[in-house]
This record gives structure tokens, C-alpha cells and sequence, in this order.
């Protein structure tokens, strides 16, 4: 059983793997968090080391992620960082500042796996970043997630969250997947050993070109 360290190269065992879920955030969509770090800073007048001991730090972001409070409830936590004012606006400009493009070539790929395997999309986020996400899909040309995927599943929606492995364990039990036939994809390591404890093989997205290079077997 290979471990969240370890690398598979689908082409050895693509007899074995039927399921594929990919993160969103740093595996189709390109992400640089630090821009909203730096946004965040800006606009509340928190220097930087401030701003990510919060980030790293304060439960909202977690309880946003799970969509147990809501995106008004988000704002007015950030606004009370601030020593004046922030539009809703202003704090959903900063909050999506981390969200950058969408690359053609992933999706086209994903529309060609698409052919062999069952595909799923497995993302943590919440309302504002969907907006955001959507429009740059949009401006993108590409299709809405829920016909790119056979299904695709969002945090806030669903009350659950990665690394936990119940997030994982519903994908697997709502569309009977067996975890040692599954590749999960994630640029973030805790995801990937939360993925790991269930017997779901695993790919760390360590850059953006580690996904094309994998399927291409370079």
C-alpha cells in the first residue's frame, strides 16, 4: 500500500485505479495565499507576522470552512481586526486575492480522464470563494465543476472539512468507491495523510506542473 509519500506512477497501475479526486485550490485552479495575507495586512493595519498568526490561529476559518457560520459572520470577524471600517467589498477583495488563474491544459485533461476513470472534485471552501471561484471559471471558458466531475464536493456544504476523514470517508461510501482503486490529489500534506489513513492512494501536488507530469509519466 504506498504511503502519502510516495509517488505512483498511474501508467504501472492504471489496471488497478478507477477513481480519481483532485483538490480544487492548488491543483486546478492556481492559489498564492500569500496575496491575501499581504491584503489582509493592508487593509486592517495588522503587520504580517500578525495577520498569519490569526490566519494560522483563530477558529473562524475552520467554522467558515464547514459553513457553520456564514459569510456576513466572516466579514464581521475580519472587520474587527481592522481600527476602521471595512466594506463587505473591501474584505471579499482581500479574502479572494489568493485565488488566481485556471489553466486550460488541467481542465482539458480532466475532460480526457474523464473517458477511463470516475473523476471527483474534493474541495475546502466557502461562499465567497466559490463566487470568486466561478467567475474565473467563467472568464475561463469552462464548464461548470458538476458536469467537469461526476461529482463534485465542497466543505461548506457538506458540514465536513480535510483533513478529516469523514470528508473522505462520504466521498467513498456516496459513490461506493474502494479506497485501494482511488487517487486522491492535494497540494497540502495533511490532506494527504488524512486521505492515507483510509487506504486511498495518494498524490502529493507539490507544484503546479505536478499533476500534467504525472499523467504524462515524465
Amino acid at each position: 500500500m504506498p504511503t502519502y509519500s510516495q509517488t505512483i506512477n498511474l501508467k504501472l497501475i492504471q489496471a488497478e485505479v478507477k477513481h480519481l479526486i483532485f483538490d480544487l485550490g492548488g491543483v486546478i485552479i492556481n492559489l498564492n495565499t500569500k496575496l491575501t495575507i499581504q491584503a489582509f495586512s493592508e487593509i486592517t493595519g495588522k503587520s504580517i507576522d500578525e495577520t498569519m498568526d490569526f490566519a494560522h490561529s483563530h477558529p473562524i476559518f475552520p467554522a467558515y470552512e464547514k459553513g457553520e457560520v456564514d459569510s456576513a459572520e466572516f466579514r464581521s470577524v475580519i472587520r474587527s481586526l481592522s481600527h476602521h471600517p471595512l466594506a463587505d467589498e473591501a474584505i471579499d477583495l482581500a479574502w479572494n486575492a489568493m485565488i488566481l488563474d485556471l489553466p486550460t491544459d488541467r481542465t482539458d485533461l480532466l475532460e480526457t480522464l474523464k473517458g477511463t476513470y470516475d473523476i471527483f472534485l474534493l474541495s475546502n471552501t466557502n461562499h465567497i470563494h466559490m463566487d470568486k471561484v466561478n467567475q474565473v471559471r467563467v472568464d475561463s471558458g469552462v464548464r461548470p465543476f458538476d458536469l467537469l466531475f461526476q461529482k463534485d464536493y465542497y466543505s461548506h456544504l457538506m458540514g465536513k472539512r480535510k483533513p478529516d476523514t469523514e470528508i473522505f470517508d462520504q466521498v467513498l461510501s456516496e459513490n461506493n468507491l474502494n479506497p485501494t482503486e482511488t487517487v486522491f490529489f492535494d497540494d497540502n500534506v495533511d490532506n494527504i495523510k488524512g486521505a492515507a489513513q483510509l487506504g486511498i492512494q495518494t498524490v502529493h501536488v507539490t507544484s503546479p506542473q505536478v499533476m500534467m507530469d504525472y499523467f504524462n509519466g515524465q
